[in-house]
Order: structure tokens, then sequence, then C-alpha cells
């Protein structure tokens, strides 16, 4: 009878779990990875999962450990993969520097938001274990993949040498970006190709990135979703900015005139359309959610379970969320302080709480499902976020009124803002949750420790989140706030979400954008829909809506990557072990996310440190020789890459 290496171990003695050597050293990849993936989703609104880089560093460090053990190993992903989740945050609070409301991060409250959120995501989605983990069937494919390179990783012990050539694929791919991401700093090369022109009276433009974190967040989110948001990018781009920019044609700079209608008016017709998609996708799980929680409770009430089966127990998460919602409550109130809210504190506070634990249950309910379907990488989340932002905003809008007094909508635009920030710290752990506990139930892993290993990796993450936005925000600067230069980081879901609490608030939303967005986007379900049933390619609204209001930029080399990434694939299947092959071209995708966002976090340090946000910059000028360069040669290291790790997979 064939066995997983963790029963082996119960079999024999003691397997090693949940270690303090384990938890500090997810703690230490944790500090890492938050601080890259906060730099990554500032500038392009993308954030990577940490769980497959996390257990490959974990089985470098461990394996010549005495008593390691892939149990151990999974818990030190379970914690770091706290990084790829919480630096998520930053897709609301940039709105509070954004509105003026803050001038900078406050640690103490930054870490309080990012902390309470994220644990009661770990309470919530403890209950749904069972519901879409078990008894479902999801495919997490991120946990699936985290689980396949643990496997790989505790082979190695017995002499396999496909870990060896899984960590030199990751460490290839992680120099190479990090390389190239010099170069662009140094203006040799381009960092980005991008032109704008006319078409009849209105405008668009063409705008692609020379980023490897780009190509290698494509290769993740595999071609269904990338040919969503090349239609997103389509729609947005190339039929919506040329009919309005043709609505009021400008003379003069082509490219300031599109990308003003893209930020002002688009970008809200592609909230429109993520709104009704995260709607439809409520509406598709609620059977099987409420069906799954019956089954738990069932099982709940039972007598002995196996190990595997172990859950915190209900006491402690009923416990443990009423215990944050202690310092959640003390927060609430230190923000509304003395201000323009003072006098309305029980009622905003008692609210809020309601609002917390009500949306936010069926916001863990929601994305662990998005999770499970398409991973939590891909699981659009900032979209969860539109739709609570906009629910906030309207139950202030419901007991404040609209349009009030400036500093009263600007204190409840900042307060919806907040109370956004929590919900939005539960909807990315329960997002990232149950992608853990899948990869847990395929090693034999125990539930509670892997749901106290994510606490603990909570812990960590909100200590090291506020820290480094606070560098960025010195160094660099956002898009859209006061005294903001050409470098400043685009945060484009915290500038939208801002915008869309502002817009409700004030009274002046662009809500003509919005209700055309929601009618495209009624329309992409349908079509998706007829996809699914006709058995062709679905294209996800949810990627549509993504494709829409991010910027190209950002969205192009992604819709490349995710080309390459399937082509990849189909050569991987005609090899002699196909998952194998699959799994290090998934390894060279993360590592060139992790290279170039490790390196711009470092960038960041020297930014700050030297005073100006070109410090590396060996050369003025030459752009079009730069853009040449930087393209041929962005071509050739990705030609490179794919070839060394085909290599690996057959060699």
């Amino acid at each position: 009878m064939n066995q997983s290496p963790a029963d082996l171990g119960r079999a024999g003695a003691p397997t090693a779990e949940l270690t303090l050597r384990g938890i500090l050293l997810g703690g230490v990849i944790t500090l890492l990875f938050t601080a890259a993936n906060v730099y990554l989703g500032l500038k392009i609104g993308l954030t990577f999962a940490t769980s497959i880089p996390a257990a490959v560093i974990s089985m470098a460090v461990l394996r010549a450990v005495r008593g390691a053990s892939i149990l151990e190993n999974n818990i030190v992903q379970t914690v770091a993969s706290a990084a790829g989740t919480l630096a998520a945050i930053i897709f609301v609070l940039p709105g509070l520097v954004m509105i003026g409301y803050w001038q900078g991060f406050p640690f103490f409250t930054t870490a309080a938001i990012t902390a309470t959120g994220g644990i009661l995501g770990v309470m919530f989605s403890v209950p749904l274990r069972r519901a879409l983990v078990v008894d479902t069937p999801l495919p997490y494919p991120e946990g699936r993949a985290a689980a396949e390179v643990l496997k790989v990783g505790e082979e190695s012990r017995s002499g396999s040498s496909e870990s060896a050539r899984g960590l030199a694929a990751i460490l290839g791919s992680t120099l190479a970006s990090a390389a190239f991401a010099i170069l662009t700093q140094t203006r040799l090369i381009a960092a980005e190709a991008a032109t704008f022109f006319r078409v009849g009276a209105g405008a668009t433009g063409v705008t692609g990135g020379l980023s490897f974190a780009l190509l290698g967040a494509g290769h993740l989110i595999g071609l269904s979703a990338g040919m969503a948001i090349l239609l997103g990018v389509a729609v947005g781009w190339w039929l919506v900015l040329p009919i309005l920019t043709a609505m009021a044609p400008q003379a003069g700079d082509v490219a300031a005139w599109a990308n003003g209608v893209f930020r002002t008016d688009v970008r809200f017709f592609g909230a429109g359309v993520i709104g009704v998609a995260a709607i439809w996708t409520l509406i598709r799980i609620a059977a099987p959610v409420a069906a799954g929680l019956r089954a738990s409770l069932g099982v709940a009430r039972g007598a002995d379970m196996a190990v595997e089966e172990q859950d915190l127990p209900f006491w402690v998460v009923a416990a443990g969320t009423l215990a944050t919602l202690v310092p959640i409550a003390l927060l609430l109130h230190s923000v509304i302080g003395g201000g323009p809210l003072a006098g309305s504190e029980w009622l905003l506070i008692v609210g809020s709480l309601l609002f917390v634990l009500v949306v936010g249950l069926v916001i863990a309910a929601v994305c662990g499902y998005m999770a499970g379907l398409i991973g939590a990488s891909n699981s659009p989340v900032s979209g969860i976020g539109i739709l609570s932002v906009l629910a906030a905003a309207a139950m202030l809008a419901g007991w404040f009124g609209r349009g009030g007094a400036t500093d009263e909508t600007a204190a409840l635009v900042a307060y919806a803002l907040i109370v956004t920030g929590i919900v939005f710290g539960i909807a990315t752990i329960s997002n990232d949750n149950l992608q853990d506990l899948k990869t847990g139930q395929l090693v034999g892993a125990t539930p509670w420790k892997q749901q106290v290993a994510l606490v603990i990796g909570v812990c960590f993450g909100s200590l090291v989140v506020p820290p480094v936005m606070q560098l960025l925000y010195t160094s660099f600067g956002f898009a859209g706030m006061p005294g903001a230069g050409p470098n400043a980081l685009a945060a484009p879901q915290a500038a939208l979400i801002s915008a869309l609490a502002q817009g409700v608030l004030g009274g002046d939303l662009n809500w003509t954008m919005i209700g055309w967005g929601a009618a495209a986007g009624g329309v992409f379900v349908l079509l998706d829909e007829a996809l699914g049933r006709a058995g062709r390619l679905r294209l996800p609204p949810l990627g549509v809506g993504l494709g829409i209001y991010l910027p190209m930029s950002a969205t192009l080399t992604v819709v490349i990557g995710a080309l390459i990434g399937h082509f990849y694939d189909g050569w991987a299947e005609r090899t002699a072990d196909a998952e194998a092959s699959k799994r290090l071209g998934v390894l060279t995708a993360t590592g060139m996310i992790v290279g170039e966002s490790l390196w711009n976090v470092v960038f960041a340090g020297i930014v700050y440190e030297s005073g100006t946000d070109s410090p590396l910059a060996l050369v003025s000028g030459h752009e079009q020789t730069a853009l040449i360069a930087g393209t041929l040669l962005f071509a050739a290291v990705t030609w490179g890459l794919y070839r060394r790790t085909r290599r690996l997979a057959v060699g």
C-alpha cells in the first residue's frame, strides 16, 4: 500500500510539525515576501502567492536539519503565505493618503487594521474548511502545486534530484529578473514601451511593461484568465476609450488626453463590470456553501476525529472572533476621536462591527470559493474590495446623507476606507487559508496547527506592512495624492476604491459609467456561461473587469505571460513526467516575480537614502535606443529562461 511521507512519519517516531524553528523560518520569509508583495501591488495592482517559493526555501534550509519533515515544511509555507495575502491591504489603505486624510502610514493604526482583519479571516475560514476543501470538487490549483513541491522536497532526502532542479529553476529566474530590473533603473534599457495615437476624433494607445514580474504573473494565472484580461483590454482601451475621447475631442498631448479619460471614466466602467461579476459569483456559490456548512456542523457534533480532520474547536473560533472585535472597536473609536463625526460614536462603532461580522462572513465564503476555483493568486479580491467599499459608503450615506460639509464628508470617506480595510483583511486571508488547508489535506497535516500557524503569520506580516508602505510613500508617493511626482506608484485599486467612496458620500459618483459597466458585466457573465456550456475556453467576467480598469502597461505583459505559460504547459504534456515539467515552469515564473519584486524593495531604500528618484541612472535621453535594446534583451532572456527550464525538465 502507498503511504504519504506524513503517514510514514506517524507510523514511527513522532513527526515534527508546529515547531519553533518552523515558525521562525516562516516569519523571516514572511517579512521578505510581504515587502516584495507590497511593492508589486502598489506598482501594478497585482500580488503573488508565496506558498510555493516559501516551500522551496524551507526545504533548502531544513533538508540538512535532523528530524525535519514534510509537515514542518508545510507549517513554514503556511506562515509565509500570509505575505501573499496581507500585502493586499495596499489595495485600500493608500487611499487614505490619496485623499489627504493621512500624511504617511501610522505604525500602530496600520498594523491594527491589518492584524485584526487577518485574524478574523482565519477565524471565519475555519468552519468553511469541510464545506470548501473536503467535500468539494474545487481544484485548488496552488494548494495542489504546493503539496507536490513539498512531496518533492521530502523525496529529495532519499536521493531524488527533482528538488534540486526546482531550486535551480527558481534561483535562475530570480537572478535574471532582478538583474533586468537593475538594468532598467540605469536607463540603459527601457522599462516600458508605449505609443498613443488618434483614431478618428478619438484616441487610444498600446503600452506594455518590460517586466519579468508581470510575465511570471501571467504564466501563473493561466490561459483562461489571461484571455479574459485581454478581452478587458480590448473593450476598455480599444473600444470604450476611443468612443469617449471622440465625444470630447482635444488638441495637444494625445497620451495625457487618453490617460485622463481612462482615469475619470473607463475605470468606473470596469468597476461596474467587476461589481456585477462579483454578485454573480455570490449567487452561484450560495447553495454549495450552505450545504457544506451543514455538513461541517454535523461533523463537529460527532465524537473522535482523525488528526487530519481536527480544526480549531468552535469555542476557540467564537472566542477569538469576539476578542478581535474589542481592538477593532477601540481602533474605530480612536479614528472618530473628536473630529467631525464625534457624537455618533456608538452608532458608527456598533453598526461597523455588525457590518464586519455579516459582510466578512459572506466575503470569506466567496473568496474561499474563488481561491478553490482559480487559485489564490488569480482570485480577484480587489473586486470584492470594490463591493465592500460601496456597501460601507452606502451604509454611512444612509446615516449621514450625501454631499454634507466638506470636513464631514472627508471623515466619512476615511472611515469607510478603514472599515473596508478590515473587511479586506478578512477577504485576503480567507482567500489564502483554504488554499493552505488543501495543501495540508494532501500531505496529511493537522488543520488546527495550520490555522494557528496562519494567525502567527498574520502577526508577522502586520509588523512589516506599515514600515514598507511608509518607505515607499516617502520614496515614490502615490499617483493622485498631493505632490505626487512622475515616478509615483500607481496603486490602481486604492485609487479606484477611494474614488468610489468619495463618489458615494460626496454625491458625485460617476454612476453613468458604472451603469454602462454593469450592463456590460451582465453580457460578460452570459458569455462566460455560454462558453462553459459549450465546453469552450471560459472568460471569467472578473478577469474581464480587471483588464478594463488596470493600466494596459500592467495587463498586456500579463497576457503575454499567460500565452507563454500555455505553450510551455503544452510542451510539458509531451514529456515523460508532465506534472514535474509543469512544476518547473511554475517555479521559473515564481522566480521572475520574486526577483524583480525584492530588488524593487531594495531600490526603494536606495531612493530614500539618496533623495532622488533615479539614483542609478547612467544616461539620459536615448529613449529609442533604450526601447529597442530593452525589448530585444527582454525577449532573449525570456527565451533563455524557458529553454533552461525545459533542459532541467528533461535532464
